[in-house]
């Protein structure tokens, strides 16, 4: 779990395939402060330390993951990437509950403003905005961000001069493509909602039957 507060930005320096899954190597400055086993979120996902050294380390990735994220359109060599290493439950939770499971991709639509960003996003499933609403939180690229417009067919995000310097929201340009995770509660809201929807209808159509 994460809380969506990058720590640092990574470079890609290899991605391959290998078998059924596929390893990725990073190269960052919290390398060598790593451990084999340990969660890292790699622009939102949550990928697990296969080996590491003082400069680089390696993340094992699923085909469900590689499919999901934009990973298997544009990740390469020099790619850079946002990383955050999974919460302790004596940390301070200063975002917001971040499960690195990423539901799908939203292109970068436009971005206003000057100093202070609004970005606009449009998911490729449309879906996905029934668990965004007005201020709340989602996670871009693994960044715990702020929902200040969720609309019909796309949703608007507030970014300060901070985030985009310490992440790679900076790089960002329209037609970007970023993976989003929508807020845990939202889900678990929006699954219950749904359960009780269709045991109504069904109570409906069996008191027309009998």
């Amino acid at each position: 779990m994460f809380t969506g507060l990058i720590e640092t930005i990574g470079t890609v320096r290899s991605f391959s395939r290998k078998g059924t899954y596929y390893t990725l190597t990073v190269e960052a400055g919290i390398s060598g402060e790593l451990f084999i086993g340990q969660s890292v979120s790699v622009s939102g996902a949550c990928l697990t330390v296969t080996r590491n050294d003082s400069h680089t380390f390696d993340v094992e990735m699923m085909k469900e993951t590689f499919s999901r994220t934009w990973f298997g359109r544009g990740l390469r060599p020099g790619t850079r990437v946002n990383l955050e290493r999974a919460m302790r439950l004596t940390d301070r939770l200063d975002g917001h509950l971040v499960l690195g499971h990423v539901d799908g991709v939203a292109t970068l639509k436009e971005i206003r403003g000057t100093d202070t960003k609004e970005a606009v996003f449009v998911p490729e499933n449309r879906e996905l905005l029934r668990g965004i609403v007005e201020k709340g939180s989602v996670a871009v690229d693994g960044i715990s961000l702020t929902v200040i417009d969720a609309g019909n067919e796309s949703f608007s995000v507030g970014i300060i001069p901070a985030t985009l310097e310490a992440t790679t929201l900076g790089g960002l340009r329209a037609g970007g493509i970023i993976n989003l995770e929508t807020d845990i509660l939202g889900k678990y809201v929006a699954r219950l909602t749904g359960f009780q929807a269709e045991a109504k209808g069904s109570e409906y159509w069996a008191s027309l039957l009998s």
